[in-house]
């Protein structure tokens, strides 16, 4: 058998899918842009044969590589990635050569498209949150106006939570509308409160499961994307639940043959009109690849099996050797840079050293949806799982002063406050209103002289009207005689004005020296007093 994998070095861990395949006598054929001395040695140690390419976008040079192994090796059977990214890509390498495993590019709708998907959805009885297609803003108001706030924006051929928004009213709604991005195809859909659910596993041709568990997720990844916060999961049982049941229809609906699946539910938090009661399941997103952030490696912890191993015997045998039995609780976390938690990284590793099955850093690329540093782990009880996973999310708390001590400071300024308040407002109160009463003396001094000249000038232009020129003429002369003699006064009185608020100044900055002097004597009050600040709404 000959398996062509695309990109089996990234993320990292894909190295588990070409290994499984290739102790069972498998061809496994690498196709990659990453040089080959610079994928690791156990990317290497799992590929029969790796072809370099600059870049996996450009079809050309991957068709080059499949052609080379075609002719090297015989017929391809498989052409795989287990990478959303590259589905499309997958599905038009079998195309051109034949290979009739797995989707074909007439399948790329459903698989790649959120709206496709809900119609799939509704075929099989399936009830899905009512959406539009983000065409025109009119159209957008009109569907809130029916469904009400908030709602969800999301591209319509997305991964992950990228690009995706929850809106709270019009203003938001037409900002986003204004400034989203024009490549981008978008639907609007209702909100549906609750929790994300997920269903994964492997199938066979016939589209039964041969394995399958869930995940609950703690953490919006909504949320963990847009603000960067903390993700944790772990993972729950699905025989005998109702997620077992309504997985089992979604898997029958879509194009399943052959496949590692991974499907994802909102659970209701609440009764939802026309969708269902509080605890039902609502189909959110159907995904024919295996699940990312390490779900694999945690299926094999619960289980205690080889999820690689089910998936590469599905593929060569169409079964599963395995017996299928469920033994722990795993729980993820990812943790983010910049962030003073009440562990460190190190503290955590050595006092849950024995439920901790993975610890890694994670490539920038995925840290926004993944986390930047990874802790897996398990335990036999989901009480036990649930206390370390808050020992590891918890954040260092500031410490508050003591309230008795905050109390007495606050006291203690406000008594130095009112001795001081009243001599501060006489001194600055009385220079200001003597310097007031000078400037207005001033002024009356000088109003009468100016009133004087200007009257004596209209009657001037009255008498002198008849010869323009010569009436222009004495106006200016006159103007020109007066102007000096009141400027003067005025510069005088000016820098008389001035020099009474410099004093005034020089008071208030004694009088706010002997007040910085008692702050300084009381920090704490100084920082109890200070006005709260308050944090901007966020969108």
């Amino acid at each position: 058998m000959n398996v062509v994998f695309i990109s089996p070095h990234f993320p990292e861990y894909y190295h588990n899918f070409c290994s499984r395949l290739k102790d069972r006598g498998v061809n496994v054929l690498g196709v990659g842009d990453c040089p080959y001395d610079m994928i690791s040695d156990d990317t290497k140690n799992s590929l029969t044969e790796y072809y370099y390419v600059g870049s996996l976008e450009n079809y050309d040079e991957v068709y080059r590589a499949c052609a080379y192994f075609s002719s090297h090796y015989g017929k391809i059977d498989w052409i795989e990635s287990e990478n959303e990214y590259w589905l499309e890509l997958e599905a038009t390498l079998r195309r051109d050569f034949n290979v009739t495993t797995g989707p074909q590019i007439q399948d790329m709708r459903w698989m790649k498209f959120k709206s496709a998907m809900k119609e799939v959805y509704k075929s099989a009885g399936l009830k899905v949150a009512d959406y539009i297609k983000l065409d025109t803003l009119d159209e957008a108001l009109e569907f809130t106006k029916k469904n009400g706030y908030p709602v969800i924006v999301k591209p319509d051929n997305g991964v992950g939570a990228t690009h995706t928004y929850k809106l709270k009213d019009d203003e938001e709604l037409k900002d986003f509308y204004n400034h989203k991005q024009d490549y981008i195809d978008y639907i609007l859909e209702d909100f549906v409160p609750g929790d994300v659910v997920t269903f994964e596993g492997v199938t066979d041709k016939d589209k039964n499961i041969l394995f399958s568990t869930s995940h609950y997720m703690d953490t919006s990844i909504m949320d963990t994307v847009n603000d960067a916060s903390d993700i944790y999961f772990h993972s729950e049982p699905v025989e005998g639940k109702p997620i077992y049941e309504i997985g089992e229809k979604v898997v029958k609906a879509f194009d399943t043959r052959s496949r590692f699946f991974h499907f994802e539910f909102i659970k209701l938090s609440e009764d939802k009109p026309g969708l269902g009661r509080k605890g039902d399941l609502v189909p959110l997103e159907v995904n024919m690849r295996a699940p990312g952030a390490f779900i694999p490696d945690m299926m094999n912890y619960a289980y205690d099996v080889d999820t690689y191993t089910i998936w590469a015997d599905m593929m060569i045998y169409n079964t599963c050797f395995y017996e299928i039995e469920r033994k722990y609780y795993v729980g993820y976390v990812g943790r983010r840079l910049g962030i003073d938690y009440e562990l460190s990284d190190a503290e955590v590793a050595d006092k849950y050293r024995e439920y901790i099955k993975i610890e890694a850093d994670i490539p920038q690329v995925l840290a926004q949806a993944e986390g930047n540093h990874i802790f897996i782990f398990r335990a036999k009880t989901k009480a036990k799982l649930n206390e370390i996973t808050k020992a590891i999310i918890a954040h260092k708390k500031k410490k508050a002063a003591p309230k008795k001590a905050v109390k007495k400071t606050v006291k203690a300024v406000a008594k130095k406050v009112e001795k001081v308040k009243e001599p501060v407002k006489e001194a600055v109160k009385k220079p200001v209103k003597k310097t007031v009463k000078a400037v207005a003396k001033k002024v009356e001094e000088v109003k009468e002289p100016v009133k004087t000249v200007v009257e004596e000038t209209v009657k001037t232009v009255e008498k002198k009207k008849e010869p323009v020129k010569k009436t222009v003429k004495a106006v200016t002369k006159k103007v020109e005689e007066t102007k000096e003699p009141v400027k003067a006064v005025v510069e005088t009185k000016k820098e008389e004005v001035k020099a009474a608020v410099e004093d005034t100044v020089k008071v208030v900055e004694e009088k706010k020296e002997e007040l910085k002097e008692v702050v300084k004597k009381s920090p704490r009050a100084r920082k109890a007093v200070k006005k709260p600040r308050h944090k901007s709404k966020k969108r």
